[in-house]
């Protein structure tokens, strides 16, 4: 479960998200978009833990995120929209590592080869970042992210230079762990996508919701059966 409550988060004169209030149960895919600018990247580093907010309350799978960091943090994954990776280790190194981190145990080298099995790296366990296309690290960063199976997870632009048969995979990854109790937020640009996965969507512009509830919600208040991406436009102003 994620509860987010009132989150507001300011730089100097800009307000980047003001006010913001949502829930995503367990089992739910929650789609966030918006135009560049409206404040969804910072959102997700909020709900991280990244990004202290200003105002407003965030709890995740029950732990308030300012009162119990530790805790709450633990059950949260962050995949974001850039890869970050140590240059010198490798895959099986990034994996095992990750494993150590979140205390995984004994069954951690069992849930890398599946992992590894499940996002196409398989023989590329001793490959260094710098041997990796750009969609094998977006993929590494997902495995990395998937290994102690965390209760929430947030992608930012999951899809990013990963292949078309990539993109069904990973699609299937990220329904998969919603169906299995994750609560899953995946924002992206990629309107069709979200369509396709996300039992909801919230739209932001200017770090306000302008949009909240399912498609079906979204397109009867919209007063029709028209696209996601003719509402967003129309919502957003034609961002």
């Amino acid at each position: 479960m994620i509860e987010v409550d009132g989150l507001v988060k300011a730089y100097q004169n800009l307000t980047a998200v003001d006010g913001l209030s949502f829930r995503v149960a367990r089992g739910e895919v929650l789609g966030l978009v918006g135009p560049n600018g409206a404040g969804k990247t910072t959102t997700l580093r909020c709900l991280a833990g990244i990004l202290p907010p200003n105002a407003g309350t965030i709890r995740i799978a029950g732990f308030d995120l300012a009162a119990e960091p530790v805790e709450a943090r633990r059950r949260l994954a962050f995949m974001p929209d850039e890869p970050r990776l140590f240059e010198y280790l490798t895959v099986e190194d990034h994996l095992a590592f990750t494993g150590r981190l979140y205390g995984v145990g004994a069954d951690a080298g069992a849930r890398a080869r599946a992992l590894l099995d499940e996002l196409e790296l398989a023989g590329k366990e001793r490959a260094l970042p710098a041997e990796l296309s750009r969609g094998m690290k977006q993929k590494l960063v997902v495995a990395c992210g998937l290994l102690h199976d965390p209760e929430v997870l947030v992608f930012d632009e999951p899809l990013t230079g990963i292949d078309p048969g990539g993109i069904r995979k990973m699609k299937q990854t990220i329904v998969r762990r919603a169906a299995a109790g994750a609560s899953v937020i995946v924002s992206s640009h990629l309107l069709p996508l979200v369509e396709e996965i996300c039992s909801r969507v919230l739209v932001l512009s200017r770090g306000k919701a302008v949009l909240f509830g399912t498609l079906d919600e979204i397109r009867a208040n919209a007063g029709g059966d028209a696209s996601l991406e003719e509402i967003f436009l129309r919502v957003t102003g034609g961002s």
